[in-house]
């Protein structure tokens, strides 16, 4: 296990490594202005606005269950809005993006993921303890912060930054950022995961899966670790995502002369 995880995080950190310089190569995967025209305005009847469930900051809504969007890879945007087009994923939050994926064209999802990808509003993360006074079953960020940096080898779960970075920051354009994502959000997806991987492959290729079973990860390996989460690994590790910084604060002393 521990060879494992090791290997994960050498891969993980040699494609965070080489991401700057692919990024500074690469153009926009699409049009920016028709995408934020898209984000914003909406097209026609069958396409709302972006911006009224993710907001016009794309920090989403735990009050709707609405992922945050600011920070998020290019890359990992147009493949979720193609498999809810392709319905393989299922909108079972709001019920509205497979619907909103589908009246958009292919063209049109790839602008949309080149505008969320101009997004930076900074982190904030979920107010952990407003979803508390709300009555929602919040874990502890602590607890979490073990999970996502070291894993929990004792029952098959590796460390989250091994394939997501330091602190969810995502590595590079193979790995959705996940810090700074919304708890309610987080919570759902991974639960969302674990049914996943109780789902067959027969049932998956058939279309014979639940609402509620997420099974459009990549290689299946969002299912293979969510498969041993315990619902308090869920919540904890959530509850420390929601709040985690891409960085750490450096030393605010300056060096003095004795």
């Amino acid at each position: 296990m521990k060879r494992m995880i090791s290997s994960m995080g050498a891969i993980a950190l040699l494609a965070w490594f080489a991401a700057p310089a692919a990024s500074m190569a690469e153009e926009a995967i699409g049009d920016v202005t028709n995408g934020r025209i898209i984000y914003q305005q909406g097209k026609g009847d069958d396409v709302p606005a972006c911006q009224g469930c993710h907001g016009i900051d794309g920090n989403g809504s735990d009050d709707v269950g609405s992922p945050r969007l600011a920070y998020q890879v290019d890359s990992y945007i147009l493949k979720q809005l193609t498999d809810f087009a392709q319905d393989k994923r299922t909108d079972d939050t709001m019920y509205q993006m497979n619907d909103i994926s589908k009246a958009l064209t292919a063209k049109e999802r790839q602008d949309l993921a080149a505008y969320v990808h101009t997004l930076k509003s900074p982190y904030i993360g979920s107010n952990l303890d407003q979803l508390r006074r709300d009555g929602a079953d919040v874990g502890s960020p602590h607890e979490g912060k073990m999970i996502a940096e070291y894993g929990a080898p004792d029952h098959g779960v590796p460390a989250c930054k091994s394939c997501h970075g330091f602190h969810g920051r995502s590595a590079g354009r193979m790995y959705p950022a996940i810090g700074g994502q919304n708890y309610v959000y987080l919570k759902h997806e991974l639960e969302s995961f674990r049914n996943g991987a109780n789902t067959s492959e027969a049932d998956i290729a058939a279309g014979n899966k639940e609402d509620n079973a997420r099974t459009n990860d990549y290689m299946g390996q969002m299912r293979a670790v969510a498969k041993n989460l315990t619902d308090e690994d869920i919540k904890n590790v959530a509850a420390f995502l929601t709040l985690a910084k891409p960085t750490t604060p450096g030393n605010p002393r300056s060096p003095s002369r004795h």
